[in-house]
């Protein structure tokens, strides 16, 4: 490991001007590539304490042995050179966008004295235009055998073509009239390759010019009683018309637009394309990346732009790119695509109507496709099992944890406080044995206390029942064909999802009724909180106070995936594209989904139980102003008339009406005062943990991080 300060420039001798630089290791390999508007600043932010760095950034200066840099006149020469630089070196800590499947294209091979059109895939070739990707090569087939009524070009490969200029005799393409046949000289050079243009013509989506030509030539024939030639190209305009149908019409004005869409978490990113031309959409592609460094949804969409069009000119650029994030600055990324069109290229993030319909679709692939390739991903059994072996040398343990239990706390603002268990076993979840909590002993914002209480009841309903059954379950999970369905403690979930039991936290009988263990019995070989150093420690000290001292703890911090360890200062930083970090990611976000689940289904019945929805005539605005206005049902119903006349909406015959139903709601039955409209309330205050009618926050979780976890 390289001691940054020993390769660092004086920053005297960096320019503050626009340049791309490079890190080479030890070896003079380059592994990371990138470009800054000021080399001088952007540098420096290499050369600090190595504490203060990102992780993955700490790993690359660390791994790096000298740093160079080249100075250029403009961003936009930048960009083009770390283009370049990228594809030369291919460096380890870059973004590196890989297809996740070869696509095929439909190639005109207009290089090409007699040009040919074909299905390819791989790198593109100088002089051949390109359409597509499609998802499948027979989508090609299909659509080419419609075209090559009204555009019989050349579809044969150069060996039949070769063989029939010998004989003198086409294939069977040529006598059935979908190939001109210029092997035998039917049609010439120059009519073929104009036949081959017009082809590309009707591909980028200039339809209407041919359709209307046909009809005329149609109409013509008619009218000169050539009802043979009328009907032949009555079919070449039905076979044209059925091709166009293919690729349905999804922006009016026949659009030329490229849409990208980004799915992304701590680890990977899914970049989803739907080229549309003429309005339809002509191709489909998707890449998947590993997050190698610390970088925003605009920096990979900076990526992507790179990719997609760091080889493409003219027309291959379309005039309009619609994308989920703008880089930053956009500046030279859209002057640059200019520059590889020819001319002005918009580049915007689509804010409403048809544009931002389709841009959501897109982002439904991303999504669905950055899902697929997580599945995939975890159900190979190679993987899974190099994950749990990485797990167990990261965690020093003596075997690979075969069964993994994962905790979550979730709370609204310290209300609705509830805790979840995940468990994975060989690598993939187990539903069945999922377990869900309700904390009751206190309120708040404590998910330290919350986890100790969590971890508490959990294993001493365990050590209540190895005692009482004997040594059965200290046996290695999947040994018996028991299973869970039952009730279960703590209000937690069963087979379905549902929940059921006590909430005493107290977990339901472990056995079958043929006294075979539950395998909700079985301990964990390692169990995995939510969160950093408090939450671990928690953890361990509910395990200690127990006497447990065979069970691994560990925690995964979410900001940076830190694997934090008991007693241990630093944490454990497994390598980026470790698959035990991917493991423990995914158990992590599964107890995060659990247990928010079960937080917001909670939530909804307290609200659903507001003495407001009593009020005849009250909908949900105005509940929710009202809520908004005074915080809770209590300073509502403490608030007199006047009071409740003041928030938006409310009529005063409303808020008597509102008055009086809290009034009947009340621990002890109020009087109203009609000479001063004031509530007088005699009975106690509520003393219930959690106050119904409480606003409810709307967004993605995410969005709502620091009030809802």
């Amino acid at each position: 490991m390289a001691d940054p300060s020993s390769y660092r420039p004086r920053p005297g001798d960096i320019p503050d001007s626009p340049g791309v630089y490079r890190f080479r290791d030890e070896h003079r390999r380059v592994i990371y590539v990138g470009k800054a508007k000021s080399l001088r600043q952007r540098l420096a932010n290499y050369f600090q304490d190595l504490a203060g760095l990102h992780p993955r950034t700490r790993s690359m200066v660390t791994t790096a042995a000298s740093v160079e840099w080249t100075v250029v006149s403009t961003e936009v020469e930048a960009l083009q050179l770390e283009y370049s630089w990228i594809k030369e070196y291919d460096p380890r800590f870059n973004v590196k966008y890989r297809d996740d499947k070869s696509y095929p294209y439909l190639a005109v091979t207009m290089n090409e004295q007699y040009p040919r059109v074909q299905v390819m895939r791989g790198h593109k070739k100088k002089g051949v235009r390109y359409f597509g990707p499609y998802a499948h090569a027979w989508a090609i087939r299909d659509t080419v055998d419609l075209l090559l009524r009204v555009f019989p070009v050349r579809t044969c490969s150069t060996g039949v073509f070769k063989n029939a200029r010998r004989t003198g005799r086409p294939c069977l393409l040529g006598y059935i009239g979908k190939c001109s046949a210029p092997c035998v000289g039917r049609i010439s050079d120059e009519d073929h390759l104009e036949l081959a243009e017009e082809f590309c013509d009707f591909m980028t989506g200039r339809t209407g010019t041919y359709l209307r030509r046909l009809e005329k030539q149609m109409a013509q024939a008619a009218e000169e009683l050539e009802y043979e030639r009328a009907a032949r190209l009555r079919d070449d305009i039905e076979a044209l018309k059925k091709a166009m149908e293919k690729n349905a019409v999804v922006l009016a004005d026949a659009t030329d637009a490229d849409l990208i869409a980004v799915a992304e978490d701590e680890l990977e990113a899914a970049v989803q394309i739907f080229h549309v031309r003429g309005g339809r959409v002509r191709g489909q592609r998707g890449w998947v990346t590993d997050k190698v460094e610390e970088i925003t949804t605009g920096a990979l969409v900076e990526h992507a732009l790179q990719q997609l069009y760091g080889e493409e000119t003219g027309d291959a650029v379309p005039k309009e790119v619609l994308v989920p994030a703008l880089p930053d600055p956009v500046e030279p990324v859209q002057e640059w695509l200019t520059v590889r069109r020819g001319s002005n290229v918009s580049l915007r993030i689509p804010q409403r109507g048809d544009k931002k319909a389709l841009m959501e679709t897109v982002q439904r692939n991303a999504l669905q496709a950055l899902a697929l390739h997580k599945t995939k991903r975890a159900s190979d059994l190679t993987t899974r099992s190099r994950a749990l072996e990485e797990i167990a040398d990261a965690l020093d343990l003596d075997s690979a944890p075969l069964r993994i239990e994962c905790y979550d706390i979730s709370h609204l603002q310290g209300d609705d406080v509830v805790a979840s268990m995940v468990v994975f076993e060989d690598g993939l979840q187990r539903k069945s044995e999922y377990r869900r909590f309700q904390i009751k002993g206190f309120r708040g914002q404590d998910d330290v206390r919350s986890m100790h209480e969590v971890i508490t009841r959990r294993f001493r309903r365990y050590l209540a029942e190895k005692e009482k059954t004997g040594e059965w379950a200290d046996g290695e999970p999947g040994l018996t064909n028991g299973h869970t369905n039952g009730a279960t403690g703590d209000g937690s979930a069963t087979s379905d999802g549902s929940a059921n039991g006590d909430t005493n936290g107290l977990i339901s009988s472990l056995t079958e009724d043929d006294g075979r263990p539950k395998r909700f019995a079985y301990p964990p070989q390692l169990v995995v909180v939510d969160g950093g150093q408090p939450q671990v420690a928690a953890a361990q000290r509910a395990l200690d106070e127990l006497g447990i001292d065979d069970i691994a703890v560990c925690g995964l911090a979410k900001r940076l995936e830190e694997v934090w360890l008991p007693g241990e200062d630093d944490p454990v930083i497994l390598p980026r594209t470790s698959e035990g970090l991917y493991l423990l990611q995914r158990v992590r976000d599964e107890a995060h989904r659990f247990a928010i689940t079960y937080q917001r289904s909670k939530r909804a019945k307290r609200i659903r139980s507001s003495p407001l929805d009593d009020v005849p005539g009250l909908g949900e605005t105005r509940k929710q102003a009202l809520i908004k206005h005074f915080g809770s049902v209590k300073k509502l119903r403490a608030a007199t008339i006047d009071q409740i006349c003041e928030v938006p909406g409310i009529g005063r015959k409303t808020a008597e009406t509102i008055a009086l139903a809290l009034a009947r709601t009340a621990p002890a039955a109020p009087a109203v005062n009609t000479a001063t409209g004031e509530i007088m309330e005699d009975g106690a205050p509520e003393t219930t943990a959690g106050t119904p009618g409480e606003p409810v926050p709307t967004g993605a979780p995410d969005e709502r991080r620091g009030q809802e976890r």
